[in-house]
């Protein structure tokens, strides 16, 4: 079988460093994805960081390294390169990598600070045909995609309800911080409505944005957001920050069941005669639906790159599924001005 040769720009958290968590979910980054793959050849890394690149090269011996993005780019020629830098680099260092023709660009989300840099990243990618897989990592999770078959074949009935919510350390919006991307609305919150995007197969539209809660530096502390899809679908998002922890979590309300999906949650609950009223029905846990022992979040990205560059398999996450998400966010971002 064909080998693909790889690499990776940006050795950071979710490059290299999260791979050796031990409480996470492995592989976690970037490089332990692509190096569980038998297919995959690692074959360069780049940091401008020189001491978490040499960390970075003590663990793959096999890898060239490089300190510029230039130099990996002008002195190598990998089938994959993974984008996996700060957001205020993506514009510039994604083009840079288009540029360069490799048959497929792995980037790390958001795509870009916003969707007038994303849509030039998808210019480039059309004009010179390169495609471009964005890392909205529940997309390949084993427990989110049996979510979508379950709605996708009413097996719990009618979908009524999606209540999402992220709970963060960033706040939610800061306007100082439009260069960085650093606030948990476009860092975090791209996860929260791509995996909306995702469940219900279209794009959300038209929010009624509520309870806008202000911190004392008039950044953005907490926001409530709603929609009602064109099938009476209720949705309704909570982006809270400056909290002490992380929380990532779904409720999906059903006609004939619930499902709680998250960080560290999945459980199925389905109507059942009640055993706690004569003559009603209640929600009664199904044990046949059980979390997955490795969702395989990261590892099913790297093979489904793997199978697309086979012709095998389509982008489970396209640049433009990216790019929704960004719009999305940003049409919620405009009632806060």
């Amino acid at each position: 079988m064909k080998q693909y040769q790889a690499a990776i720009i940006g050795t950071g958290r979710i490059g290299f460093l999260l791979g050796k968590d031990r409480r996470r979910e492995q592989p976690a980054a970037h490089t332990a994805a692509l190096n569980a793959n038998k297919r995959i050849k690692l074959i360069a890394g780049c940091d401008i960081d020189g001491t978490r690149l040499a960390l970075w090269q003590k663990e793959n011996p096999q890898a060239r390294t490089f300190g510029h993005i230039d130099a990996l780019l002008s002195e190598t020629n990998a089938d994959i390169v993974t984008v996996a830098v700060n957001e205020d680099f993506h514009l510039s260092g994604t083009l840079k990598v288009l540029n360069n023709l490799p048959r497929l660009v792995i980037l790390e989300k958001p795509v870009a600070l916003n969707s007038e840099e994303a849509f030039k990243i998808r210019e480039t990618s059309k004009r010179l045909n390169v495609p471009v897989m964005v890392n909205h990592e529940r997309r390949f999770s084993k427990d989110y995609q049996t979510v979508k078959n379950i709605i996708e074949n009413n097996v719990l009935g009618k979908l009524q309800l999606i209540r999402g919510s992220l709970w963060s350390g960033m706040r939610v919006y800061s306007a100082s911080q439009e260069k960085t991307g650093a606030y948990s609305l476009i860092h975090d919150g791209t996860h929260l409505v791509d995996i909306v995007h995702y469940l219900l197969g279209k794009r959300l539209k038209s929010p009624t944005v509520s309870n806008i809660v202000r911190d004392e530096e008039k950044s953005i502390r907490q926001v409530e957001v709603n929609y009602l899809t064109s099938n009476n679908i209720a949705i309704s998002l909570t982006f809270s920050g400056q909290c002490k922890y992380f929380g990532f979590d779904l409720e999906l309300r059903f006609s004939e069941g619930r499902i709680l999906i998250g960080n560290g949650m999945f459980s199925v609950e389905t109507k059942k005669e009640s055993p706690y009223y004569s003559g009603f029905f209640s929600l009664l846990k199904n044990n046949r639906y059980k979390p997955a022992k490795k969702s395989g979040y990261f590892s099913n990205m790297v093979q489904n790159a793997v199978d697309f560059l086979d012709g095998n398999a389509t982008l489970i996450s396209t640049l433009d599924d990216g790019i929704n998400a960004l719009i999305t966010l940003e049409e919620i971002k405009k009632h806060f001005e």
